[in-house]
């Protein structure tokens, strides 16, 4: 492992006899222990009818099991101070905890019952309903949130990741408590789940406590359904959506690499150069020079399929033209220049340093390996990923722009007489939201 781990830390890594993944890293250093429990199924294996449907799930984990209420749930966590989560993102799904290590048993115990027991109560799953539809309603008037999710689409096409892991108001609505079960059944299991311990406890006494808890579950002993993945053919489109807001959003997108193609390290590298802090180029060129952006920035996130790299400024109104010429004159850049050596170097520096800093709590260290783990990287990545950021040339950013960076997904959010004129320049479709 890297230096930012204890060198007093034991890292270890079984598999249980029912094919379930323990990795675990004992950390003496604080009383505190943190735990993950990942499900190999995320958003990924939606589809338009059922989209919305892990979220919800996941959701409903803590809302009661066969044999304990919602309430009771809650008691037994807030009793000990104690954090119990989850969560469901486009590959995974997983469920937190952190403790003190004189709880950590009675927690971890609780949060497999959960895992394995959940009950999706009619009156919960009612609740949880009109708390997300609640929530839908809001993220309509986020004028960033609407733009996002048109250029996803755009960007996708028919491929899973095209969809909101929140869902339609169609597609939550019709959800039923036979549907939660079904997905349970289908998804979760033992061969299927990556367990992570990360604090002051034994690796001998974790491993005791995860076959205690979860040794004696069976695996489903049948093919899980697989996502079906079209193929992305990138081209070059825009979208024109015309809003009554303050500030026109400008949002620039390209397919990218998975995790696992060779393109990743150097784009990650080149997201970081772009849009990463006060001192990116687009931060420095768009905002302090040309007084261009309220905010400016670049996201690459980490995906087991492709990916997306986005660029995205909010600006005024009447300077949208001048703002999607500037990102794309800011992109396009990377293909056809070479990053200068102090360049190429800052951004390797800032890309480390923000590596390492997402490495210095237990619960931290509990999600790095457990999410390497579960998108079938193993522990390793661990060090492999600065070795390869570290690699990278100039030459090797320059030709992995030339690779990805083209025909560009443009969204355009606005006032109607700022961004319809735009977007006609680009040929765009017009979307009402």
């Amino acid at each position: 492992m890297t230096a930012s781990l204890l060198s007093t830390s034991r890292l270890y890594r079984t598999v249980l006899s029912n094919g379930l993944t323990l990795i675990g890293l004992e950390n003496p250093a604080a009383d505190i222990i943190a735990a993950r429990l990942f499900i190999g199924t995320g958003q990924i294996l939606e589809t338009p009818e059922t989209h919305g449907l892990v979220s919800f799930l996941m959701a409903l984990l803590t809302k009661g099991t066969t044999t304990l209420s919602a309430l009771a749930i809650a008691d037994r966590v807030e009793s000990v101070g104690a954090s119990l989560g989850t969560d469901a993102a486009p590959d995974y799904s997983v469920i937190s905890l952190k403790t003190v290590s004189a709880d950590f048993e009675e927690i971890f115990t609780l949060a497999t019952q959960l895992l394995r027991y959940p009950s999706f109560p009619e009156a919960e799953i009612d609740l949880e309903r009109r708390l997300a539809l609640q929530y839908l309603r809001s993220l309509q008037e986020q004028p960033f949130t609407v733009a996002f999710n048109h250029l996803r689409q755009q960007l996708y096409g028919d491929h899973p990741y095209a969809l909101s892991g929140q869902g339609s108001e169609t597609s939550l609505g019709a959800l039923t408590q036979a549907d939660l079960m079904a997905f349970h059944r289908q998804q979760f299991g033992p061969d299927n789940l990556v367990v992570t311990i990360v604090g002051r406890i034994p690796p001998e006494q974790a491993v005791d406590l995860v076959e205690r808890t979860l040794g004696d579950w069976p695996g489903t002993n049948q093919p899980r359904p697989q996502p079906t993945l079209p193929s992305l053919t990138p081209r070059a489109n825009c979208r024109v959506i015309p809003q009554n807001t303050h500030q026109a959003i400008v949002m620039v997108g390209y397919t990218a690499a998975s995790i696992q193609a060779p393109g990743f390290a150097a784009l990650k590298l080149l997201n970081t150069y772009l849009g990463s802090g006060l001192s990116s180029r687009l931060f420095v060129e768009l905002r302090e020079k040309r007084g261009l952006a309220y905010d400016v920035s670049a996201l690459y996130p980490t995906r087991l399929g492709a990916s997306q790299f986005i660029t995205y400024m909010g600006t005024a109104p009447e300077n949208t033209a001048i703002a999607l010429a500037g990102l794309r004159a800011e992109v396009e850049r990377l293909s056809h220049s070479l990053l200068s050596e102090a360049e190429l170097q800052a951004a390797k520096n800032k890309l480390l340093g923000q590596y390492a800093l997402g490495k210095q709590t237990n619960a931290q260290l509990a999600q790095i390996l457990g999410w390497y783990e579960i998108l079938g990287l193993g522990v390793e990545f661990d060090q492999r990923f600065p070795a390869q950021v570290a690699a990278v040339t100039a030459l090797d950013a320059q030709l992995i722009a030339q690779q990805y960076l083209r025909e560009p997904s443009i969204t355009l959010l606005g006032p109607e007489a700022a961004v319809t004129p735009v977007g006609e320049a680009e040929g765009a479709d017009r979307e009402f939201a």
